[in-house]
């Protein structure tokens, strides 16, 4: 039995190995430098382990998903810390919200700069999340077994809509009070088809959404406190724990689709440790075999490279790409920010956010099916297709499947055209309702420019799927559709629409007070 050391000198020993142990308990895989070691890197961190330890080497081309998925994260948490920060500064109140703000622009040290950075790292989260939905359709990375995880990505594209719209209030200028009025009006949109109906007064769905939405029957004192705890609180909670699942999923559905044939496209790996020794160290008697159902039957570890450090510095690479796109934006453009808000003074015209502006191109011919209808059959369509397209080829490649990518331009070109047509027109002669003025309001509800495009979206869909035979090909040429058709309504109402939602070429075009 070795002698005890002085207590004082066991003391300082303890003292001086301190950090040594503090490193150890902390990170007990040690330094990343084997192929062990960097996958216990990843398995035994917190923040870490909801990666995979390796990584297909597929999954590490930028052109698979151009870092989509990472740049959406890397612009929520670029949000989330700037917003943290002018929460130190802001007062949601009516009365103080607007000088607060000034206060940030014009007093708080470098609070201009944050607010900036927080407006369009909000602004290129909404971009990204619409881009990452359309690479993973166009990638067909929505089926079999990754149907759940589609729909929870949706659930994030709304939620992300909702944390901007509930943040376009805060603050309180003739800007944002003038276009959450108009989100609020989209919201109470049913009411036009009970009016028509002649239920509003026992069945009113969308003065209940308008009341939920600003606790009153107009933008006031409780809609901005209940659009802060929903920005603040709320929605960014809700975000988070999707997210979570969202991430949790890509894992578990046996990470990023790709090929089939995705080794062999990618030839012999250069300079990588091999996966397998060369001779066997160990031999294993089973006495039945069993198929499994999870993702990872079928496929070895072959082709795969650890994800420490190979898929973090692509992730890093993203992230700052991120950042520096971010704060580029906020060096030159502020953040706009108009007179406080007077209901008494509308602004005109009166816009949306700009992601809704397509919205509310619709609601301009009518207000249930643009704000309701159409919206509503857009997101079931969306949720549908995973599970009416059961196909598998094509899956991981960008426009794989029938058709392939001229199926894609075609049908780019339709949806364009199409609803440029149907604009053109109505913009030029009018519609039922200036032809016809006594035409039943029930009429001009179900048939108007709106609806006629989606009836014309679905013909060309379902011709589609008759030529080639294929329910992909179908979704392809849907989906191809709206995403034209989104596009083209939100240029119209950001660029072309002026007072009183009329179309004029340029702003010099307004008539003049």
């Amino acid at each position: 039995m070795e002698p005890r050391q002085a207590p004082l000198k066991e003391l300082w020993s303890h003292l001086r190995e301190a950090p040594r142990r503090f490193k150890e308990s902390a990170f007990r895989s040690g330094p990343p430098v084997t192929d062990r070691a960097r996958s216990e890197f990843v398995f035994n961190n917190l923040f870490l382990h909801i990666h995979p330890v390796r990584v297909h080497r597929w999954s590490l081309r930028w052109r698979t998903t151009w870092g989509l998925g990472v740049a959406v994260t890397a612009a929520f948490l670029l949000t989330l810390i700037t917003g943290v920060l002018l929460m130190l500064y802001y007062k949601p109140y009516p009365d103080v919200a607007y000088q607060s703000i000034k206060d940030i622009h014009y007093v708080v040290p470098t609070g201009r700069f944050i607010r900036n950075i927080h407006r369009w790292a909000a602004n290129l989260m909404v971009v990204t999340v619409f881009l990452h939905m359309a690479r993973v359709f166009y990638t067909g990375a929505y089926r079999y077994p990754r149907e759940f995880n589609w729909l929870v990505g949706l659930g994030l594209l709304v939620l992300t809509l909702g944390l901007s719209f509930t943040g376009y209030l805060l603050p309180w200028d003739q800007l944002a009070y003038w276009a959450i009025t108009i989100g609020a009006n989209i919201a109470q949109s049913p009411r036009e088809l009970t009016d028509a109906l002649g239920i509003t007064p026992y069945f009113d769905p969308g003065g209940w959404m308008k009341t939920l939405l600003l606790g009153g029957p107009e933008v006031g004192d409780e809609s901005l406190i209940r659009f802060y705890v929903l920005h603040v609180a709320v929605l960014p909670l809700a975000l988070v724990i999707l997210m979570g699942v969202h991430f949790w999923r890509i894992r578990k559905d046996g990470g990023l689709a790709r090929p089939e044939d995705a080794d062999a496209l990618l030839g012999p790996p250069r300079d990588l440790y091999p996966v397998f020794t060369d001779v066997p160290t160990k031999t294993y008697h089973l006495a039945a075999i069993v198929r499994g159902r999870s993702p990872a039957v079928n496929r070895g570890p072959e082709n795969t490279i650890p994800s420490m450090p190979h898929l973090f510095y692509a992730e890093c690479a993203v992230f700052m790409l991120t950042v520096f796109l971010t704060v580029l934006a906020a060096i030159f453009w502020n953040a706009p920010l108009k007179e406080i808000a007077n209901p008494a003074v509308p602004e005109n015209p009166a816009k949306a956010p700009w992601y809704f502006l397509g919205v509310q191109e619709l609601v301009s011919h009518s207000a249930f099916m643009g704000g309701a209808g159409i919206p509503l059959i857009v997101i079931i369509g969306l949720g549908l297709i995973p599970f009416l397209d059961r196909e598998t080829e094509g899956t991981g490649r960008w426009f794989g499947g029938p058709g392939g990518q001229r199926l894609v331009l075609v049908s780019a070109v339709f949806g364009l055209l199409s609803v440029i047509a149907i604009e053109a027109f109505a913009i030029q002669f009018g519609w039922l309702r200036q032809w016809f003025p006594d035409i039943p309001q029930l009429i001009i509800t179900f048939v108007n420019p709106g609806t006629l495009l989606v009836v014309v979206y679905a013909i060309f869909s379902l011709g589609i799927v008759h030529r080639y035979r294929s329910a992909r090909a179908g979704a392809v040429a849907l989906f191809t559709c709206f995403l034209c058709g989104f596009v083209v309504l939100t240029i119209i109402g950001v660029h072309f629409r002026g007072p009183n939602w009329g179309f004029y070429w340029s702003p010099a075009d307004w008539p003049k007070h």
